[in-house]
């Protein structure tokens, strides 16, 4: 069917930052607004986080097709409830807005259900029978059967049978399995003249829409990134991931597909209903320079210094993590420091300093980490426990580390960088590892007295930087990936 005509998504193939115009103006910041006061609203974290565990836990009748169940019930209460369901969440930390106290525009159309819904309906639905906050049957449909039997999802019915591997998969019982599953209503974002992608392509976009673990939504609640069924070449032990939000919209994923229907069970997994199609993300360099209000002088420094096509040649790495310190970072530094590293003079200081950014083949996020087998690390698994996690990042500073530690219970997660700096927006997800947002430069430690001493942010001066940088460069030039 010419319904799967994806590809000019690929300019929203940024994944989870990068939209094309139609979507950006979906979630557009509406900057000539007051945002105090609707801020002032917006209940705390905790009790946004409660409301949601206790509203997405209710499951859906499936005496029918539980995912026409789903979808109809929020056409049919969403505007008896869309005032109150955007104050369930407050948007703290996205790619689409890394301004975390701006507010972005709230849609019309996701309806994040809560406790007071029932009394409108007298505990059924608006048809009179009971329908999300009834008793629940068990389900005797799998999570294909439930896709290609739905009225709403027709289109990515009819993409998954060109695949009968996929079509095998989703009706097996191997392990229970968690789908993004875009509506119909999705696709048709697609441009009406949009060439269409290969097979090859087409199959990746769907199983980057599919997980082998079970998340239902109290799980995906309390998770950041959750992985698929998508395997590339270029991370390393792990498949690529998605990342999660909890924002002014509901629940996203990847920053920009809101997820509009929850736990819809099948016998062997859970689909959850996202209005946009997702796309495998870019490369790091690709997502650096499609942000320059963000990172348009990390992109500068990365050009000067030749680092940003290393980076984006994936044939000398496997994975990688860059902490990028955004533009207002570096004003911090002060213009003399800037002035200087900018300069001819300071071309080489600025490389070795971006290059203390820059890890190769270790691939951190917030609650996972991967690694190529050329790392020699005692950690063997692929995930963060809970609690405190402390690992030594390896840079391309001639191995100079960075010292991370990661406080993380459930979707609380601090991450701290030499113990100093905070990670600020966390899990930019690329196809070759991942971008994680500092809120300073990182600045290499010098020894005093036989000890190491970070820099906390205090006044530095052009001599004290040459001073912390030139042992660590020697006589060598800084190596490459």
């Amino acid at each position: 069917m010419k319904l799967i005509q994806v590809l000019p998504l690929l300019a929203l193939s940024t994944a989870f930052v990068i939209p094309d115009e139609q979507v950006m103006s979906q979630v557009a910041i509406e900057s000539d607004q007051n945002p105090k006061s609707f801020l002032e609203r917006i209940p705390s974290k905790d009790e946004a986080i409660s409301r949601f565990e206790d509203s997405f836990t209710k499951l859906i009748d499936t005496s029918r097709n539980a995912l026409d169940d789903a979808i109809e019930y929020v056409t049919e209460t969403n505007e008896e409830v869309s005032d109150k369901a955007y104050e369930t969440a407050y948007h703290v930390s996205s790619w689409l807005d890394s301004a975390a106290d701006r507010v972005q525009e709230v849609g019309e159309d996701v309806v994040p259900f809560s406790e007071d819904d029932e009394e409108h309906h007298g505990g059924k639905d608006g048809k009179g029978r009971k329908g999300h906050h009834g008793h629940c049957k068990k389900p005797n449909l799998t999570v294909y059967e439930l896709i290609s039997k739905s009225k709403y999802t027709t289109k990515l019915a009819a993409l998954i049978n060109e695949y009968e591997d996929i079509v095998e998969l989703l009706n097996g019982t191997a392990t229970n399995y968690t789908v993004f599953a875009p509506t119909d209503k999705a696709f048709e974002k697609i441009p009406k003249h949009a060439p269409k992608p290969s097979k090859e392509e087409l199959k990746k976009i769907l199983l980057y829409h599919v997980s082998e673990d079970f998340y239902p939504a109290g799980k995906v609640l309390v998770t950041h990134t959750v992985p698929t069924l998508l395997s590339v070449d270029t991370l390393g032990i792990g498949p690529q991931r998605l990342a999660t939000e909890i924002g002014l919209k509901g629940l996203t994923v990847n920053f920009y597909s809101r997820i509009i229907a929850i736990d819809i069970f099948g016998t062997n997994g859970v689909i959850h209903g996202v209005d946009s199609i997702l796309i495998p993300p870019p490369k790091i360099a690709k997502i650096i320079s499609f942000l320059p209000s963000e990172f348009s002088t990390l992109e500068l420094g990365l050009t000067k210094t030749g680092l940003l096509p290393a980076i984006a040649d994936t044939s000398n790495h496997i994975g990688g993590t860059v902490f990028a310190p955004t533009n207002f970072a570096f004003q911090k530094l002060g213009p003399r420091i800037n002035g200087f590293l900018f300069s001819k003079y300071g071309q080489k200081y600025l490389k070795a300093l971006l290059e203390y950014h820059v890890v190769a083949n270790q691939t951190l996020y917030s609650d996972a980490y991967y690694k190529s087998e050329s790392v020699d690390n005692v950690i063997e698994t692929d995930g963060i426990p809970k609690g405190l996690f402390h690992i030594d990042l390896k840079t391309l500073l001639h191995d100079k580390s960075l010292s991370v530690d990661v406080a993380r219970y459930g979707r609380l997660i601090n991450i701290k960088i030499n113990g100093f700096s905070s990670v600020t927006i966390e899990d930019g997800i690329a196809s070759d590892g991942v971008i994680q947002v500092v809120s300073n430069v990182l600045i290499p430690p010098k020894a005093v007295d036989r000890a190491v001493q970070h820099w906390e942010g205090e006044e530095m001066s052009v001599e004290e930087l040459k001073e912390r940088l030139d042992p660590l460069m020697g006589n060598e030039q800084p190596q490459e990936l």
